[in-house]
């Protein structure tokens, strides 16, 4: 209901958040509080997504406060908080997380994304953590990809999510 654009990005968080406008859909079993909810590294969302998300307790870092604190402190802080409520979290991994240079693959490109090295830095600390109990991927096309350079970096991500190092990795010769 709140897309302009006609990107369903946002679409899932609404759903599980018990927002309105799904009534074609079942009704989502146990909505999430809006206040257990993380947007991070978010930086391009249609205008009346934005408002909406602004009525709700959601917590949004988005790449602006990122450049402002940093990429570590708004992760360690929702991190504190989900500790500090014995809670648990799922990671939704968005593709559009990272910059389009480093991950081609999605249709809705936006500059301005996380480095390769901030990302892995992202996926160490959650696994850290050990708060993670589930991952999706998603916004990965790979119609659009070159070579498969999006693919391999989500596989990577993936391995630091679950306790790869940077130590850890290969020497690569191209």
């Amino acid at each position: 209901m709140t897309t302009t654009s006609g990107n369903l990005h946002g679409t899932p968080v609404a759903y599980i958040a018990g927002r309105d406008g799904f009534d074609d859909f079942p009704p989502f079993p146990a909505p999430v509080p809006p206040d257990r909810i993380c947007l991070y590294g978010i930086r391009s969302v249609d205008p009346a997504e934005h408002a909406a998300l602004l009525t709700h307790d959601i917590a949004i870092n988005d790449m602006r406060v990122l450049d402002e604190m940093g990429i570590v402190a708004p992760l360690r802080a929702f991190l504190d908080k989900v500790r500090a409520e014995d809670g648990m979290l799922h990671v939704s991994l968005d593709v559009d997380f990272l910059d389009p240079s480093i991950a081609p693959a999605v249709g809705t490109t936006v500059p301005g994304g996380t480095t390769f090295r901030e990302a892995h830095l992202v996926m160490e600390l959650l696994h850290e953590s050990r708060l993670v109990t589930s991952l999706d991927l998603v916004e990965l096309n790979p119609f659009l990809d070159e070579r498969g350079k999006t693919a391999k970096l989500m596989v990577d991500l993936v391995a630091s999510l679950m306790g790869r190092k940077v130590f850890d990795r290969p020497t690569r010769s191209y």
